[in-house]
């Protein structure tokens, strides 16, 4: 059917990704799979295919710690669907060790933040042409513990592994406020979620713990951002099982924010979206 909605979720071959590409899938979506690896996209494919009955499904590969990879992913992406209705920001990694991506970032920053928001901005045209274009951007409770130098986000000093996821998950809630503030008036939304506490391989090999959701409960706050009509108006919010929440104060500061954006369209090479011009006076 032409008028299916067309969503992408990065990281859709493992854990909370697959689940909710399998989700979107069953609810009558056209789901866009991506992946690091072209075995694992064709396996979920096959997969998702067969427990939702729906063939409505295509791949898209890509290194997310790669920005090069992330630009010929969004062009990709951008020819094949003209017009996108979610972009829907999954893929995540928690390193044990601190390592550099191809443009010599701090690993976890660079796939958790940099990929995403580059990807958004390229995919920006193709949302706005859909009927009510959407951002999701899986962030995480962890959020609340996350701390950001803004002269030092590759944390060349004091690197931890939670520190730095840590981190990027701030940045995922900042990046949303202020990308939602940046597109007030137009017809695409952005907002964040905190999945739960799951099973994943991010956590049980990441932090070494046990999860108390399943995906199924991981996912569902995914989809409901994606798909829920209600939803339309709504934008620059943080949500956890389904319910707005409240942003923990690091995330609350709007010159952080703003500066954050700045240096985060310098950091991947682009121009950014400008200032929304004020309103009228009273």
């Amino acid at each position: 059917m032409h008028d299916k909605l067309k969503i992408l979720v990065t990281g859709a071959t493992d854990g909370i990704g697959r689940q909710t590409a399998l989700d979107l899938a069953r609810r009558g979506a056209h789901v866009i799979l991506h992946g690091r690896s072209a075995d694992k996209l064709a396996a979920a494919r096959a997969a998702i295919a067969a427990e939702s009955g729906s063939d409505d499904l295509d791949v898209v590969r890509g290194d997310l710690g790669s920005l090069a990879e992330v630009r010929a992913l969004a062009a990709e992406i951008g020819a094949r669907y003209p017009a996108l209705d979610v972009v829907l920001n999954n893929a995540g990694v928690y390193m044990k060790r601190r390592e550099l991506s191809a443009e010599g970032r701090e690993m976890t920053m660079a796939v958790n933040h940099d990929a995403p928001f580059l990807l958004t901005h390229l995919l920006l045209d193709n949302l706005r042409r859909a009927p009510q274009g959407r951002v999701v951007n899986v962030s995480s409770i962890a959020h609340a513990r996350g701390h950001l130098d803004l002269d030092d986000l590759d944390i060349a000093r004091g690197w931890s592994e939670y520190g730095a996821y840590a981190a990027s998950k701030l940045a995922n809630v900042l990046f949303t406020i202020e990308l939602a503030r940046r597109l007030q008036g137009g017809s695409v939304t952005v907002n964040a979620l905190h999945p739960g506490v799951v099973g994943t391989k991010l956590l049980t090999e990441g932090f070494e713990m046990a999860g108390r959701d399943s995906v199924d409960e991981g996912a569902a706050t995914s989809v409901f951002l994606a798909l829920a009509p209600e939803l339309g108006g709504v934008s620059g919010r943080y949500f956890v099982r389904a319910q707005e929440a409240q942003v923990a104060a690091s995330g609350r500061d709007p010159a952080l924010a703003r500066r954050f954006y700045e240096i985060s369209c310098a950091r991947v090479g682009i121009a950014g979206l400008p200032e929304p011009s004020p309103g009228p006076r009273p």
